[in-house]
């Protein structure tokens, strides 16, 4: 308990500086581009417009299965959180690795690389959201009561994020090949989390079951839940207990594997 406690220590009193640095990441990855920093706003509208074409139009307003949505909106409340999930767990696994130098030269506090990680493409994803919020809206699909429970999901999924950088940041440096795996699995789990597919649509069986336990399922049902007002968190608190125990496992894991092998890391370069 006491490295938990210590590592969000540091992340509390180092939080200006993981925002200036996200912050200034950003602005590097878009210094050459004309648009610049637009392309944070640009690029999401982008994929909003690709897939409102590929599966709005081309399905004709297709429901899903047991459902009266739409397909297309159903789809793009589970691709949103995933596109930035995706990103952040590729970015997390390499944000020790690819800052080795800077440890090395200076007391940078190493703690904090996932974080960062996690924290500049916050920008992306906000955009994205408002963008098909406000798509979601002019259609009639007016907030209720339960849309709060964003604020809760969005609180899941950086845990969940942060959780999952911290351990694989520190065994990249160690197993460099372990990114490269990452990059590949996440092809197979975007097919699995139930972005696309309707991971959840036969309760009763056995792989409907088997598929629950992926935590990046609880996170992208639940802004389904959130924004197409199927119910609250709440209502199965089981569910709750076993995420955030999720959670607590693997960044312990990782905390506990950071701490042990911190010393060694510029050994690595």
């Amino acid at each position: 308990m006491k490295p938990l406690l210590s590592w969000g220590k540091i992340q509390i009193l180092n939080i200006d500086k993981v925002i200036r640095i996200a912050q200034f990441d950003q602005k590097a990855n878009h210094q050459n581009h004309m648009f610049g920093l637009f392309w944070e706003f640009l690029s999401p509208a982008i994929q909003i417009v690709i897939y409102y074409l590929v599966f709005g139009i081309r399905l004709n307003g297709q429901t899903v299965i047991h459902s009266d949505i739409p397909y297309i909106y159903w789809m793009l409340i589970g691709l949103i959180p995933w596109f930035y999930m995706s990103s952040s767990i590729v970015s997390g696994a390499g944000s020790i690795c690819q800052n080795l130098g800077l440890i090395a030269k200076t007391h940078f506090p190493i703690e904090i690389l996932p974080t960062i990680a996690v924290v500049k493409g916050l920008n992306s994803f906000f955009s994205m959201l408002g963008l098909f919020l406000i798509f979601f809206i002019s259609q009639g699909f007016f907030p209720t009561f339960e849309w709060i429970q964003l604020i809760y999901y969005f609180f899941c999924m950086l845990l969940l994020l942060l959780s999952i950088a911290v351990l694989t940041s520190a065994i990249t440096v160690i197993f460099r090949d372990l990114q490269l795996f990452i990059s590949a699995g996440m092809r197979l789990l975007f097919f699995i989390s139930g972005a696309v597919i309707n991971v959840t649509a036969h309760p009763e069986s056995l792989l409907t079951k088997i598929l629950i336990l992926n935590p990046f399922v609880y996170v992208i049902e639940g802004f389904r839940d959130a924004l197409l007002s199927r119910g609250w968190f709440f209502d199965d608190p089981w569910r709750v207990v076993y995420f955030f125990s999720f959670v607590l496992i693997i960044l312990t894991a990782g905390i506990y594997i950071t701490n042990k092998y911190q010393a060694d890391f510029v050994e690595y370069m």
